[in-house]
C-alpha cells in the first residue's frame, strides 16, 4: 500500500509528486501516456523540435522559479514586443521601458494614440496596484472592461485582439479581464522564451527531481476508477493491477478529470499550430507577428513566428522552423491547409507554397475557459481522501498548474498529519 497515488503527470501532477515524495512520503505517479508532460510534450520530426502546440514560457511565474532550475533549462528568450501587419504595411511595437529608442517608430506606427495609452494605462495599473483577489471582486468580460476604460482604437482592435487571441485561445473578449490583466503584467515583467530542448524539459527535469526523492513514475498506465473502501482508496488501472493507497491525487487534463473524480468538466478553449520547414526564413525578425488588418480582411492565424530565430536548436542546420497558429473552434470549422499557407503569404510577405508541412497540432482542450467573474482557485479536496489537481483548478497557464499542483501537495499533508 502507498501513501499517495497521483493520477497523471502532467505539471500539475509532477509538482505534486515532487513535494509530497521530499517530505518522505511513499508516492506513485500513473501516467497513461508514454512520456511525462502532459499537454507540455516535444517531439523530434526530421530534425525539428515540435512542441504539442506553440507554447512559451515565462520565468516570471513564481511557481516556475520554485519549480525547476531555470539555468539548466538554457531558456532561448523572445524579443518583447510584436509585429504587426497592417493595411500601410508592417508595424513593429516593442516594449517601451525596455527598447526606449523603439519609442518613436512606435508612435509613427498609427497603433497608438494618446487616447488609446492612456485608457490602456488604466486598464492596466491596477494589475501592478492591486492584488488579483482583490481585483476579481469587481471582474468583469475583457470585452466590457476595455470598453469601460475607453480603450476602443487600433491599439486594442489591430494589436491587443490579435495578440491575446492567441494567448488566452478566444476572440470574442469573454475571458475574465482580471485574468488577462495578470498575463500581461506577467509578459512585463518577464522574458517569455522557450527551453533549447523544447518545453518537455520543463516537465522531464520535474520527473527527474521526483525520481531523486524516491517516487515511483510509472508510464502507460491509465487510470481508470477511484473506489474509496475507508481510509484507503483504490485505483484501477486498466489492463494491470490496482493501486491502494492512502490518498489520490487526481491531475488529469481538463478533458479527462471528471472521469475519475466528482468535479464538473471544465470548459476549454482549442488551438490549432501549423509547423512549416523553410529553407529560407521568410524574415530576420523574431518578434510575434499578427495581424492588425481589418476584421473582413484577416485570415484563420493569430500568431506567427520564426521560432529558430529565438530557439536555433528547435531546426536542423540551414533550414528554419515557422509556427502558425489558430484558434479550434469547437463544433465549429477548424482552418484548412490552403487557406493557412494564403494567411501566411500575406502575414510574412512571403511565398509560402513551398514550405514543407511538418505537423499540424489540433488540441481542442488546450486551456481552460476563464470567464468573467474570475474564480478564486478551488479546494484541492473534493471528498475524503481525493485531491484534484491541474491549471482548471486555478488559472489556465503553467503558473496555474504548478501552483495547483503544490496546494494539492500542502492539503494532503496537512490532512495526513505529516
Amino acid at each position: 500500500m502507498h501513501d499517495v497515488v497521483v493520477i497523471g503527470a502532467g505539471l500539475a501532477g509532477l509538482r505534486c509528486a515532487v513535494e509530497l515524495a521530499e517530505r518522505g512520503l511513499e508516492v506513485v505517479v500513473l501516467e497513461a501516456a508514454d512520456e511525462v508532460g502532459g499537454r507540455q510534450r516535444t517531439d523530434l520530426v526530421e530534425g525539428f523540435r515540435l512542441d504539442r502546440g506553440f507554447q512559451v514560457l515565462n520565468p516570471a511565474y513564481p511557481a516556475l522559479r520554485r519549480s525547476v532550475d531555470l539555468d539548466a533549462l538554457a531558456m532561448r528568450t523572445f524579443p518583447v514586443g510584436v509585429q504587426v501587419r497592417t493595411d500601410r504595411g508592417l508595424a513593429e511595437l516593442r516594449h517601451p521601458l525596455r527598447s526606449p529608442l523603439s519609442i518613436p517608430r512606435t508612435l509613427a506606427s498609427g497603433l497608438v494614440n494618446t487616447a488609446d495609452a492612456v485608457a490602456f494605462a488604466r486598464w492596466l495599473t491596477p494589475a501592478f496596484t492591486r492584488r488579483l483577489p482583490v481585483r476579481a471582486r469587481d471582474d468583469r468580460s475583457l470585452r466590457k472592461a476595455w470598453d469601460a476604460a475607453g480603450l476602443r482604437g487600433p491599439l486594442r482592435t489591430a494589436v491587443l485582439e490579435p495578440f491575446l487571441a492567441g494567448v488566452v485561445a478566444e476572440a470574442d473578449g469573454a475571458t475574465s479581464s482580471a485574468f488577462v490583466q495578470e498575463l500581461v503584467r506577467y509578459f512585463a515583467l518577464g522574458r517569455p522564451g522557450l527551453p533549447a530542448q523544447g518545453i518537455a524539459a520543463m516537465p522531464a527535469q520535474l520527473a527527474a527531481r521526483a525520481r531523486a526523492a524516491e517516487a515511483e513514475i510509472r508510464l502507460g498506465a491509465r487510470a481508470d476508477r477511484i473506489d474509496k473502501d475507508g481510509p484507503i482508496v483504490e485505483v484501477g488501472v486498466a489492463g494491470g493491477a490496482a493501486l491502494r493507497a492512502g490518498r489520490v491525487v487526481g491531475a488529469t487534463g481538463p478533458e479527462s478529470v471528471a472521469e475519475l473524480a466528482p468535479v464538473p468538466q471544465p470548459a476549454t478553449n482549442g488551438l490549432q499550430t501549423w509547423w512549416f520547414a523553410a529553407a529560407a526564413a521568410p524574415s530576420a525578425s523574431a518578434l510575434l507577428r499578427v495581424d492588425g488588418r481589418g476584421v473582413a480582411r484577416r485570415g484563420p492565424i493569430v500568431n506567427t513566428a520564426v521560432v529558430s530565430h529565438t530557439a536555433p536548436s528547435y531546426a536542423p542546420a540551414g533550414r528554419h522552423l515557422i509556427e502558425a497558429t489558430c484558434l479550434l473552434p469547437r463544433g465549429g470549422v477548424a482552418a484548412g491547409e490552403d487557406e493557412v499557407r494564403r494567411h501566411l503569404a500575406e502575414l510574412w510577405d512571403a511565398e509560402a507554397s513551398g514550405w514543407e508541412l511538418l505537423r499540424r497540432d489540433d488540441i481542442p482542450d488546450a486551456l481552460p475557459a476563464q470567464p468573467a467573474p474570475l474564480r478564486a482557485p478551488r479546494r484541492p479536496r473534493v471528498t475524503d481522501r481525493v485531491y484534484v489537481a491541474g491549471d482548471h483548478r486555478d488559472a489556465a497557464s503553467i503558473q496555474g498548474a504548478l501552483a495547483s499542483g503544490e496546494r494539492a501537495a500542502r492539503a494532503v499533508v496537512v490532512d495526513a498529519g505529516v
